[in-house]
């Protein structure tokens, strides 16, 4: 069925709508009140069916890209929303505007339970009314955490009240002890008003570091003062400083959006009790933006907002402060009420101190794009794109690695690079016990897993496979069959006679890709930047899946040890190995299953030695 067919076959309900180009990749998805006047008003029919005049440049593009195209049909608009925000997320269609940076931020928090309560950080929500939260922060809190424990006696470990004994910490002058009763609660309210100053004044407590970094200068303990020194640049990046003062006790977000030269960043900024307690920001993907003017700023506000508040969020505003008006706020609205059983209104405040604060938000928008401008405009991840002809600069990426010995403690492993935090997210890396045989099926497996993770955990923009062409292929099938826009690239030593030539010196890598259609490899000298950093992802896989197949393999040595004093054999415990898998299905097979690999009286002791029983 072509597509100007099935375009009239477009129904009247609300839904969710896919455009596909002649490759059957995934260009845009959208949502609709009535999907059939939404889709069509892309084209016009007369005198061939072609892109609709009016539209931007850059839709006007990607319409004339279209050969298909696929819907969803959902009870009401709200469920188009929803699902409309979980698909983008999840399948990055190459016209949507995407965040470069999908997270749930840490904030601070006061449990106001406790007698002598403590600050800690947290990304969870706790059902409890009686918690202070401040933030969410970007960067610094713990920095600012660790700064506000080191001036000011807070009870420091949650342990220290239960403990009924004045420790290390009250000896240094760090804590007033209230654990022996040395300090009254009202006395250590005052204390705890103090730390919150310095969360709510971040120049009061950098001013307070600097004082303490020049003294550990005088003293010659220029290492402290060095930590000092960066815990200050840390809590600086994450601080705006507005000046300004509500002079109400509201609750206000602010969000706020500027691009220049093809680069766009969302700067959030949160108001709480009148004052402005934290800031964060994210950079948005712009592959497909061929000038500033194509971009679409109310499809940007309205991702933002989405993601943002599609979180458990423990501080909701009164109200939402965007830097333009925007056409969707009702629908937004209604998306919030939804979520959080509240009414919060989005306003575009025209005058008073509430158009300042949103100024604000625009000059730190503006004051990062110029950051990030006067830096080397050719990055690594702009070359990688480029090499390998990508569809979106690869800013997160995953690699993965799989290790086994002779189908003994078969383990795989994903590593995860990220350029928001400059270098590797250990917090993401993840190990998998795999059941298959060979390596292509373990691979498989693997994949299989992490696909089926995408809904909680979104696709990155670039797979790396340590392997060949045929794995690359693998990967490939499995990203299609759900229909996610993934790159990947495999890497693999070369092989000489049939073997990969791993002598010291001559351990060349040859990198696999697909460009138009083809699978092409490519060999770089070793001194080449981008096939370094291609290295650098493939080397980490490989050194924390080995590292976990060593753990492994030393559990179950110990358990095939167990055995041999059992009367099994070595030869016997490998034959096991060869026909289970892993450990853990010997351990819970039946006499029967057992009998498929060994004698009755070797299954028998087998059985009845993992099920306890005597002989």
């Amino acid at each position: 069925m072509n597509l100007e067919e099935k375009l009239k076959q477009l129904p009247t309900d609300a839904g969710v709508y896919q455009y596909f180009d002649r490759n059957g990749h995934l260009l845009y998805i959208g949502k609709a009140k009535v999907l059939k006047n939404r889709v069509k008003s892309y084209f016009k029919f007369t005198p061939k069916l072609l892109p609709a005049d009016k539209l931007s440049p850059r839709i006007y593009k990607m319409i004339s890209e279209v050969e298909s195209l696929e819907w969803i049909v959902v009870p009401n608009e709200h469920d188009a929303l929803i699902l409309e925000n979980s698909l983008i997320k999840q399948l990055k269609p190459k016209y949507n505007i995407l965040l470069r940076d999908d997270k749930t931020y840490p904030y601070i928090y006061l449990d106001n339970n406790e007698l002598f309560p403590r600050l800690e950080i947290t990304r969870r929500v706790y059902k409890n009314k009686n918690l202070k939260y401040f933030g969410p922060y970007s960067s610094g809190a713990r920095d600012m955490l660790d700064s506000i424990y080191e001036i000011v006696p807070l009870v420091q470990k949650k342990s220290c009240v239960k403990e009924k004994k004045a420790c290390l910490f009250h000896q240094i002058k760090r804590c007033h002890a209230p654990c022996e009763g040395k300090i009254t609660t009202s006395e250590y309210a005052k204390i705890v008003d103090e730390a919150l100053e310095y969360i709510y004044n971040k120049t009061k407590l950098i001013n307070k570091l600097n004082e303490k970094m020049m003294q550990y200068s005088e003293d010659f303990r220029f290492e402290d003062a060095m930590k000092i020194r960066d815990r200050i640049k840390t809590i600086e990046k994450s601080q705006i400083k507005s000046g300004m003062d509500l002079a109400t006790n509201e609750d206000i977000d602010i969000f706020a959006i500027t691009t220049s030269n093809k680069k766009a960043v969302v700067v959030r900024m949160f108001i709480r009790d009148g004052k402005l307690t934290s800031s964060n920001h994210d950079f948005l993907r712009l592959d497909n933006i061929e000038q500033d003017s194509d971009f679409d700023y109310e499809e940007a506000y309205k991702r933002a907002i989405i993601n943002y508040y599609d979180n458990e969020i423990p501080l909701l505003p009164k109200e939402i402060l965007t830097a333009i008006d925007l056409e969707d706020k009702e629908e937004l609205e209604d998306f919030l009420k939804a979520r959080f059983d509240r009414k919060i209104k989005i306003i575009n405040p025209k005058k008073d101190k509430k158009k300042d604060i949103v100024q604000v938000a625009i000059n730190n928008c503006n004051e990062l794009l110029r950051i990030d401008a006067s830096k080397n405009q050719t990055t690594i991840y702009d070359e990688v794109k480029k090499l390998f002809d990508l569809k979106l600069t690869p800013y997160l990426i995953e690699s993965f690695d799989n290790s086994h010995m002779m189908g003994q403690a078969t383990v795989g492993a994903m590593v995860v690079w990220n350029e928001q935090t400059n270098g590797w997210n250990k917090k993401s890396f993840r190990h998998y016990n795999l059941e298959s045989k060979d390596e292509y099926s373990q691979m498989r497996e693997m994949l299989m897993r992490r696909v089926e993770s995408f809904e909680k955990n979104p696709a990155p923009d670039l797979w790396v496979i340590d392997g060949g062409e045929t794995l690359l292929k693998l990967a490939y099938d499995i990203t299609q069959s759900v229909g996610v826009n993934l790159d990947i690239i495999a890497i693999a030593k070369e092989k000489v006679d049939a073997k990969a030539h791993r002598a010291k010196g001559k351990a060349n890598d040859i990198i696999h890709y697909k460009k138009d259609g083809e699978f092409k490899s490519l060999k770089l000298l070793t001194s080449d930047q981008r096939l370094q950093f291609v290295q650098r992802l493939r080397d980490e896989a490989h050194r924390f899946v080995i590292n976990y197949h060593k753990k492994q393999k030393r559990k179950e040595d110990k358990q095939v040890s167990l055995l041999q004093i059992k009367g099994i054999g070595e030869a016997k415990v490998k034959k096991m190995l060869l026909y289970f898998g892993e450990f853990e299905k010997i351990k819970s097979a039946s006499i029967e299953e057992l009998k498929n690999v060994l004698n009755e009286k070797d299954a028998t002791v087998i059985y009845n030695y993992f099920n306890n029983i005597e002989e």
